[in-house]
């Protein structure tokens, strides 16, 4: 007992043991000896060090819990990653396999659909363009083949450059065919683009046997006869009309028409002078060169050696023909008979090349005049018209000085019948382009649709004013509202001299009198005086041609007079009692034909109720008699007269009804829709009659 007491009394604290260990740790060994002698120290030492090794185990157990949680979790993330990694895999290969196989599908719709190529629309560009390329080796061999043939100078001193010129025309001749191949045509307003429908229909058609013979090999025969006969390539002359076609599409697109159909007549003539020179040449060759005066020169005479070189055969030889088929000049007259012939056919071409050039030139030059003759017929006109009714002479200068302007500027074409010709979609895309910027410059018109600004923008007409005109003046009832393209205007006094404000380009006036907005104090009365500062070009919209378009768009009109009467409000020229407010006549005696209208309806609906009224009553009655018979009660007989009173009533609603018919001829949409449910209401009275008769005839029969 004694030792345990104090073995109780020496017992360490848990939170001590850490720094027991510390300290033992540290100690020296004389305190190792100390502690020994001293029994109590060393249990103290040993409580301690079973805590320590507690606790170690405790945290490496922790520790291992710890790691082991964290792989645990590591592994579980690791083969997460690898599911999703495999789903994604697998996703992807699915969206491959059926992408692949939508390919594959499209692929087989392909094959059997038509394929679409590159086709050259021949209203484009390109088409014009290649139409140039081919023009060109179609003139070459139109002017230089008959040469080369004639001449054999040509031929020989330049046989490289003709072996060039040739086989390169022959290549764009053939490009030409596969370009044909390609070239679309319009079925059912669609370009076509199938390729062996183009194919067909060019290879089915005349043009393609001309460009089959113009590409034989007719070169060949160079082998056979030689060079000197370059006439074996006449065949490339079936390619002139590409450059017909080529010198149409230039007349269309040129903004210079008549000039250059007057190029391309002299074009022709040349040519034509230009064969006929060969001709002669070759004829002259065939008959002998100096056998007489009309033929050509010898070429061996000492005097003229100058009749042996190619420049003087060709040129006397265009002088000849050019003095023969023009019939201006003279020639040394023919010796044989076929100069004779050859002589009387270059006058009967030349007579016809004759007549072609003036013909052409002369309706050339009044196409050109067309314009300015239709003006000064015009002028003519007005200046006769002048004279006769005895015009002030300072009036007619100023008249005469309009028109001059008019001209003078390019002002004298009437837009509407310019552009009449056109279709109507044509027609506002051109005013769109012209006018629109001008039309959204009013304040009125800035935020209006689209549509009522496209129907006033072909409404609005060109008109133009001269120096001191009077656009409006103060007073006039206004019509019209103006928009300024050019010039300027001044606001004047009564007295014409006083300016207030000039107007510029860009401004407009006489926007609110076209509106009729009820309150204003000026009504459709112009405000002031308006008056030309110079020439001045201005555009004019009607007030007829405003309401007519505004009768489509109603929300339109009540933007617009919301604005218009916003704007009166600014200047203090709107009286908003509606006691001063006096309404339009047009607007009460529209209000009090349809009160007259609608008063007419009800009168006659009246009627009709009180007379369909009346036949169901006697229905009735007639019915109750009929029960009443049935049961053996007496009845007094009043059949006889129910029936007089129903024709009676029948009669009085058919009279009715015709009065209603001869007042109603002036009443259109609403009464005719009134008169289809009488129809229909008297169809269902007349149904409802025969089933009262044939009930009555039921009753009878089975009395």
């Amino acid at each position: 007992m004694t030792a345990s007491t104090p073995l109780q009394s020496l017992s360490v604290p848990p939170h001590t043991a850490s720094q027991i260990s510390t300290d033992s740790e540290e100690s020296s060994d004389d305190d190792l000896s100390a502690s020994e002698s001293n029994p109590d120290c060393l249990l103290n030492m040993n409580n301690s060090n079973n805590n320590e090794k507690e606790k170690k185990k405790k945290r490496k157990e922790k520790k291992e819990k710890k790691e082991k949680k964290e792989k645990k979790e590591k592994k579980e993330k690791k083969a997460r990653k690898e599911m999703e990694k495999k789903e994604r895999e697998d996703k992807e290969a699915k969206e491959k396999e059926e992408k692949e196989k939508e390919k594959e599908k499209e692929k087989e719709i392909n094959k059997d659909e038509p394929k679409e190529l590159f086709v050259i629309n021949p209203a484009g560009n390109l088409y014009y363009n290649w139409l140039f390329i081919i023009a060109l080796p179609v003139m070459y061999n139109w002017t230089m083949i008959i040469a080369r043939a004639c001449f054999e100078e040509l031929q020989h001193n330049y046989i490289v450059y003709w072996v060039i010129l040739d086989y390169t025309s022959d290549i764009i001749y053939l490009a030409d065919m596969f370009f044909r191949t390609r070239t679309g045509y319009l079925e059912q307003g669609l370009m076509v683009k199938d390729k062996k429908l183009l194919r067909d229909r060019y290879i089915g058609s005349f043009q393609f046997r001309l460009d089959f013979i113009s590409m034989l090999p007719t070169d060949f025969l160079y082998f056979i006869l030689g060079l000197d006969y370059p006439e074996i390539r006449i065949n490339k002359l079936l390619r002139i009309g590409r450059m017909m076609e080529f010198f149409t599409r230039t007349e269309t697109k040129t903004n210079y028409p008549n000039i250059f159909r007057i190029g391309n007549l002299i074009m022709y003539i040349l040519i034509i002078i230009h064969w006929n020179a060969c001709f002669y040449f070759s004829f002259s060759k065939y008959i002998g060169f100096g056998a007489d005066a009309w033929v050509y020169p010898a070429l061996d005479d000492p005097d003229e050696p100058a009749f042996g070189e190619f420049g003087r055969k060709y040129s006397f030889s265009l002088y000849w023909s050019t003095l023969t088929l023009t019939t201006i000049g003279e020639t040394p007259p023919p010796a044989l008979d076929s100069e004779f012939i050859f002589h009387v056919i270059d006058f009967l071409v030349g007579v016809l090349i004759f007549a072609t050039i003036v013909g052409n030139i002369a309706t050339m030059i009044s196409n050109m005049n067309a314009a300015q003759a239709q003006f000064q017929s015009q002028i003519d006109n007005i200046k006769q018209y002048m004279q006769v009714r005895k015009v002030d002479t300072e009036l007619e200068l100023r008249v005469i000085k309009w028109f001059d302007y008019l001209w003078n500027n390019g002002k004298a074409q009437n837009e509407r019948e310019v552009l009449r010709y056109l279709p109507d979609k044509l027609k506002a895309e051109i005013a769109i382009q012209v006018h629109m910027d001008t039309l959204r410059k009013v304040r009125i018109f800035a935020d209006c649709e689209a549509g009522l600004l496209i129907e006033l923008v072909l409404k609005l007409q060109p008109q133009v004013f001269s120096p001191g005109d009077y656009i409006c003046k103060k007073g006039d009832i206004g019509r019209e509202m103006y928009i300024i393209k050019d010039g300027k205007l001044a606001v004047v006094a009564d007295d014409g001299v006083t300016q207030f404000v000039v107007l510029g380009s860009g401004s407009y006036f006489g926007e609110i009198s076209i509106l009729n907005i009820k309150g204003s104090k000026a009504g459709n009365r112009r405000t002031a005086n308006i008056r030309s500062i110079g020439y001045s070009d201005l555009f004019c919209l009607s007030k007829d041609d405003l309401m007519e378009s505004l009768q489509e768009y109603p929300d339109a009109k009540g933007m617009l007079e919301d604005k218009g009467r916003e704007i009166l409000m600014r200047d203090n020229l709107i009286d908003l009692d509606p006691a001063n407010i006096m309404p339009e006549a047009k607007e009460l005696e529209e209000n009090v034909n349809k009160l007259y209208t609608t008063m007419d309806q009800m009168h006659f609906k009246l009627k009709k109720m009180l007379g369909n009224y009346k036949i169901t009553e006697k229905a009735l009655r007639r019915r109750i008699a009929d029960l009443e018979h049935l049961t053996g009660e007496e009845v007094e007989e009043e059949d006889e007269e129910e029936e007089g009173e129903m024709k009676k009533d029948k009669k009085e609603v058919e009279g009715e009804k015709k009065e209603e018919e001869e007042k109603g001829t002036g009443i259109k949409d609403d009464k005719e829709e009134d008169e289809e449910e009488q129809k229909e209401e008297e169809k269902d009275d007349e149904a409802k009659d025969e089933e009262v008769k044939g009930e009555e005839e039921k009753d009878e029969g089975k009395k």
